[in-house]
């Protein structure tokens, strides 16, 4: 699956759960599907489209979870 518009998130338990259910939710306002996959650290949300990621970011940021752009992740730094 293409990861452009996928976040790597750290959470876990009920705080894992919470982010599920708000996935869902912007998900079905945006009228787009979305899925997550295991990463090496946390979880990866993904999104049809990068009005529902952005949207997602913007809810990890307000419970306080840490997030990443998972393209972010992958590009090698700069020198």
């Amino acid at each position: 699956m293409p990861k452009e518009n996928c976040l790597i998130v750290r959470a876990a338990g009920k705080q894992l759960d919470l982010l599920r259910g708000e996935a869902s939710r912007i998900a079905k306002e945006n009228k787009v599907d979305w899925w997550i996959d295991r990463a090496d650290v946390g979880m990866v949300f993904c999104f049809e489209d990068s009005k529902a990621k952005d949207a997602f970011a913007l809810t990890c940021d307000s419970f306080g979870v840490p997030c990443q752009d998972w393209l972010a992740k992958k590009k090698p730094a700069a020198s």
